[in-house]
């Protein structure tokens, strides 16, 4: 069993709030980490993917909530929304910290009517797939580090398959299987349970068939700009179904897109968010991509590899002490920043992702652009590539081994 990095802030939170509530897709192991607080804290757990349970909190909520006792863990809270106007009311008459810890396969920021009936009540912390640190039992630093004048060292890693990673994901099950047939069973099964009951226990969709299509397709366009009308025509899903879909897959942790960021630069800046998804071994698996697959087409990889380091960073931001937003930066004439760190101070940290072993001068011409536009924000420029050494291109400027993202320490 793996230790989750965000448990101290899972600890914390329940030490001064009254309702928390980790949240995050089907099987990054919420109801374990639940399980295991409910053991520590002495409280009683009850899951709502019993059918007998869910009954009797969809019946009468209020009554099912007073036969639990003051503190509970209740797991897939979702499934019964009639909960959360129950707990507000208990909450607003007993206020005491940690009464409530809630975990859910939907985020609740894009269900207003959910969010709203526990604003500044709830905390919400969102568990995604394990992160490369977490598999080596570390916790990482690097957007802690990354605003800091002078880079922390990182530690040096063992030379790692790296497409092996990539193509394998981060789920704690799947990754316990062997790659190949046996994977492809787990991903297969996990994208049928999730869009039979999570999906659905949202919106009640006619058309639930079109919705492995259009997974496959957000996968095969990964990394690059969203583009509403091209992906209707493609998938032939009419736009305002496309949105609505959109959603409900953003909604249950699988499409997670990669804003745009903006400023006062007018309209020189793109505005179309990059696609992305949770997890790169369910890309994978969607669009039927192999090791060998790979070997024949780099550039694909090289969007995969993208999506990977974004979800690495999305993961870190669970715990980081800096609080960090992500974008990507791309001007309308085509120069580009692929991931784009903003802290709270309005400091800019670009990142580059590559897939080659070596990095020239012109891998830093996208961050050339950033820095003209933004001035004093811009604090530097990385290249992340699948070399082994950290070398200066000046003095903001740097190239650095990937497993620099889980190996720094400062």
């Amino acid at each position: 069993m793996y230790k989750r990095n965000i448990e101290s802030e899972l600890q914390s939170a329940i030490a001064d709030t009254p309702v928390v509530l980790l949240n995050g897709a089907r099987q990054t192991g919420k109801s374990t980490l639940a399980q295991e607080f409910s053991k520590a804290l002495s409280i009683p757990y009850v899951t709502l993917d019993d059918a007998t349970q869910l009954a009797a909190a969809s019946t009468d909520a209020q009554g099912f909530l007073a036969g639990l006792g003051d503190r509970v863990v209740i797991d897939e809270v979702q499934k019964a929304p009639g909960l959360f106007p129950a707990i507000k009311m208990s909450v607003d008459r007993d206020r005491r910290p940690g009464r409530f810890l809630l975990t859910g396969s939907a985020n609740v920021l894009l269900l207003p009517q959910i969010s709203e009936s526990l604003a500044g009540r709830m905390e919400l912390i969102t568990l995604l797939p394990l992160s490369q640190g977490e598999l080596r039992g570390q916790r990482e630093r690097f957007l802690d580090g990354i605003f800091t004048e002078r880079l922390p060292a990182s530690q040096p890693d063992d030379a790692i398959d790296l497409k092996g990673v990539v193509l394998a994901g981060a789920y704690p099950e799947v990754i316990q299987r062997p790659a190949g047939k046996r994977r492809d069973a787990w991903y297969a099964a996990y994208i049928t349970a999730l869009l039979q009951r999570d999906v659905r226990d949202l919106a009640n969709i006619e058309g639930l068939t079109d919705m492995p299509r259009l997974l496959s397709l957000l996968a095969a366009r990964v990394g690059s700009l969203l583009n509403m009308s091209e992906l209707s025509r493609s998938s032939g899903i009419p736009n305002s179904t496309l949105k609505r879909y959109l959603s409900l897959l953003q909604a249950t942790f699988l499409f997670q897109p990669l804003p745009a960021w903006s400023s006062n630069l007018g309209k020189r800046l793109i505005k179309s968010p990059k696609i992305h998804l949770i997890d790169s071994g369910l890309i994978a698996h969607l669009a039927g991509i192999t090791r060998q697959s790979l070997d024949r087409d780099p550039v694909f990889f090289g969007h995969l590899f993208e999506n990977f380091v974004v979800n690495e960073l999305r993961k870190q931001i669970g715990w980081s002490n800096s609080r960090v937003n992500l974008y990507h930066y791309r001007t309308t004439t085509g120069r580009e920043v692929d991931i784009l760190l903003e802290d709270a101070a309005g400091r800019l940290v670009g990142l580059e992702v590559k897939t080659s072993a070596t990095v020239v001068r012109k891998d830093f011409s996208g961050f050339d652009a950033l820095s003209e536009d933004t001035g004093k924000q811009f604090v530097r420029g990385i290249v992340l590539y699948t070399g082994e050494q950290s070398v200066s291109f000046g003095k903001n400027y740097m190239a650095l081994p990937i497993s620099v993202i889980w190996r720094m320490t400062g």
